[in-house]
């Protein structure tokens, strides 16, 4: 239903993972019976999980342990792993810059133009740890940079943007035809993001295998507060869910929706899940780890934008390893840590044995469910109230 916001202008009303719980059910399960799997396409996953295509969060070097961990990770091929040889005095450097100059600083840093030459040794570093092998580019950037990708053997390319559409209207440069892109590939193509019913159904038609939903949930995004565009996650892939539900039906093809962004904790995670998700996409995670290379700091793909920055450098601090990041174990109980295993639990204690039960499972909005009987948390800014 909509609410009226004026007399000229009403809207719908959105939720957050903040503003809903899931409902457990009349049956539980033995956390080992519980499988976690994903496939898209030929592939198939442990965990139903993306690492964010940042520079903060994936390196090859990452990719390879995420891949061996059950996940997919991809890489930027629009960041610093193109952009210069040798990326780590660049990511020290990034590390130390003062509050007030990261922004500025991080905007010279990325003016080093892309190198094409850097792209197949990149690819081939991560198929060497024999793992599947995923990538990112931007729409406009598409057509000059998959191909080397492609060509040097990799698995699923990302074409993804603040916000992706099928229907790009542009008098100044020929857009990037979508349809006739992905029709011409040999892998499969995942796009986003998108935070809308008719946007995911748009993009599922261009033949893409998965479609990423998130605009502006991020840690490290300013887009919501820059552009004032957005919607909570909670809606976001439950319309997405919708759209996918409609498209399956139209032409008997299942698109995989991916929440991407905006999951902090392991219930985040679940809840994403529960609202229809099939995997999510996680950065600041994955940048809290030891192995990230970016020391403990995270930052977007449009931090760095030479006109109109839509990100900042945040501060992550040093959670663990990419393992007990992941999959535990964890010995801090703010959620942050086992990520895949809260959400195995998560499943298990509500009754549903693998992620397309999950994706049915009774959710409810519930304002209350942070704060209630939390008091002493909140005080004393431990756990729930950290």
């Amino acid at each position: 239903m909509d609410i009226e916001i004026g007399i000229a202008k009403s809207g719908r009303r959105a939720w957050g993972f903040d503003d809903i719980a899931i409902v457990p059910s009349r049956r539980t399960r033995d956390p080992d019976d519980i499988d976690l799997s994903w496939e898209i396409d030929a592939y198939r996953f442990d965990l139903p999980m993306m690492g964010a295509a940042m520079d903060s969060a994936v390196s090859p070097a990452t990719a390879v342990e995420i891949g061996r961990l059950g996940g997919l990770a991809v890489l930027n091929l629009e960041g610093l792993w193109t952009r210069y040889q040798d990326p780590i005095p660049v990511y020290d450097e990034i590390a130390s810059l003062a509050a007030d100059k990261a922004t500025q600083r991080m905007q010279e840093i990325y003016q080093e133009p892309i190198k094409p030459e850097l792209i197949a040794p990149r690819i081939e570093e991560m198929r060497a740890g024999d793992v599947v092998t995923a990538a990112s580019v931007t729409p406009q950037n598409a057509a000059r940079y998959a191909g080397a990708a492609i060509d040097a053997g990799l698995h699923i390319l990302v074409i993804q943007g603040t916000v992706v559409s099928a229907e790009h209207v542009s008098t100044k440069t020929e857009p990037l035809d979508l349809n006739r892109f992905i029709s011409e590939l040999e892998v499969p193509v995942i796009v986003g993001g998108c935070a809308s019913y008719a946007g995911a159904l748009h993009l599922m038609r261009t033949g893409a295998a998965g479609v990423l939903v998130g605009v502006g949930p991020g840690a490290a995004c300013t887009s919501r507060g820059v552009l004032g565009i957005g919607v909570p996650q909670a809606t976001a892939v439950a319309d997405a869910a919708g759209a996918r539900t409609r498209y399956l039906e139209e032409t008997g093809r299942y698109v995989h929706v991916i929440a991407d962004g905006g999951m902090r904790t392991g219930g985040d995670v679940a809840k994403a899940i529960a609202c229809g998700a099939d995997a999510v996409m996680i950065g600041s995670p994955l940048a809290a780890a030891v192995e990230a290379p970016a020391s403990g700091h995270h930052w977007g793909m449009a931090t760095f934008h030479p006109t109109l920055p839509r990100g900042t450098r945040v501060a992550t601090t040093t959670l663990g390893t990419l393992a007990e990041i992941l999959v535990g174990p964890a010995h801090e109980n703010d959620g942050r840590r086992n990520l895949f295993g809260a959400l195995r639990v998560s499943m298990a204690t509500t009754g549903y044995g693998n992620v397309k039960e999950f994706q049915k499972a009774e959710v409810m909005v519930a304002p209350a469910l942070q704060s209630e009987g939390k008091a002493l948390q909140r005080s004393q800014r431990i756990g729930m109230g950290s």
